[in-house]
């Protein structure tokens, strides 16, 4: 049975397949695994060699190769008979309307749920904790909105920032969670193409030309991660001028190594968001929104 997502991220490498089996070789040595338990590989590596040979060997047993430049998939290489997954994808377009309002519900809920947990780690003692409780444990029409507005206003006075807001365009702490998102929103391409899901169709965001509406929707209870990442950096570097730098850049790319909580499992966070993108497809192709499980931060502490 296919179903390991392999990531090859070793800097240098060379991989191949021999004899069926996906060869890794790397200044620390070779590793192998049979290409028949794999589902698909995702070359995050910077100067990767791959060989010929493991194109038509991936081909020959239905395994998608996503390569990826700075984290990003760029190119999507599939067997000539899996242009498409015809099922999973028609399964997704005929999701009904229901099952996609209470997918989107759900996940909303553990945007808002994480956001409480950690402006309860970063301030505990703030004000606003109790209507942010309020707010996350609700069923109001514009939960998100409203958790969101209270959670920015306790993550800036935690910060000393009580003016902060959190705008695309912003500077300081804006452009750090900026490139963190873009650094979630890569993991999460990945492990959406790693099981065939097409992330141009989504359940909540808009479709605009070159936008991927799925990624959007699952990526928002893994924002806290990134919002965690960045106030880690900014408190470490206490009135220095909050810029992405190459440093920042190496700091910021390892959140997805961090250990979290999920389904009784401590995974890293790209397993997670794995384990996360496995239970959605579960979900879509059932039509049935209870196989869908999203991450909160409810069984481990925010560390690191």
């Amino acid at each position: 049975m296919s179903y390991h997502i392999v990531n090859i991220d070793s800097p240098q490498c060379s991989i191949s397949c021999r004899d069926g089996q996906l060869t890794c070789r790397t200044a620390d040595g070779e590793r192998k695994l049979p290409l028949e338990d794999v589902a698909s590989i995702i070359i995050t590596s910077f100067s990767a060699q791959i060989h010929s040979n493991l194109f038509l060997e991936a081909a020959k047993h239905g395994v998608p190769l996503i390569v990826c430049e700075a984290f990003k998939p760029v190119s999507l290489v599939l067997p000539a008979n899996r242009s498409t997954d015809t099922l999973l994808t028609r399964a997704l377009l005929k999701l009904g309307g229901k099952t996609t309002t209470r997918l989107w519900q759900m996940t909303v809920d553990a945007k808002c749920k994480n956001q409480l947990s950690l402006a309860e780690h970063l301030a505990a003692e703030d004000d606003a904790i109790p209507a942010l409780r309020a707010a996350a444990d609700s069923r109001k029409l514009h939960k998100e909105a409203i958790c969101a507005k209270l959670f920015w206003n306790i993550f800036g006075r935690s910060r000393g920032e009580p003016d902060f807001t959190r705008e695309r365009t912003g500077g300081g702490l804006n452009h750090l969670l900026n490139y963190g998102y873009a650094v979630l929103l890569s993991t999460i391409l990945q492990k959406l193409f790693g099981v065939g899901l097409d992330p141009t169709f989504g359940i909540s965001h808009a479709v605009r030309e070159r936008s991927t509406p799925l990624a959007y929707d699952l990526m928002e209870p893994f924002r806290s991660c990134v919002d965690w990442r960045v106030a880690q950096w900014a408190r470490q570097h206490t009135g220095e001028s909050l810029t992405v730098t190459p440093e920042f850049r190496r700091w910021v790319t390892g959140f997805p190594l961090t250990q979290v909580g999920y389904l009784d499992l401590t995974l890293e966070v790209r397993g997670c968001i794995e384990g996360v993108v496995r239970s959605f497809r579960r979900a879509v192709m059932s039509n049935d929104a209870r196989y869908y499980k999203p991450w909160t931060q409810k069984n481990s502490k925010w560390v690191g």
